[in-house]
């Protein structure tokens, strides 16, 4: 069971761009550089990076998308922040 998530992840205003921006993604675009040029949150600096984070550290739409995925996917969610790009870097 997956108890920590490492991740990085690209806020934007609406699901068009985000879906837009996970297409570039998974065509091979630089995960890291799309989120320095898009990203509305200030991970955007650090390429999207969150670090590491566990069960009750991020919203709830947050989290359950982040632990639901396997190390190196990268999912689209909506929270009260906006749309997320998320990749999963690793868990453990």
């Amino acid at each position: 069971m997956t108890s920590k998530v490492h991740a990085a992840h690209i806020l934007v205003k609406d699901e068009r761009k985000a879906n837009e921006l996970k297409a570039k993604i998974d065509a091979g675009d630089n995960f890291g550089e799309i989120a320095k040029k898009w990203s509305s949150c200030p991970s955007k600096k650090k390429g999207g990076d969150l670090g590491w984070f566990g069960k009750g550290d991020m919203v709830p739409e947050f989290e359950s998308a982040a632990f639901n995925a396997k190390a190196g996917d990268v999912v689209v969610c909506h929270t009260k922040f906006g749309w997320h790009v998320i990749k999963v870097i690793e868990t453990k």
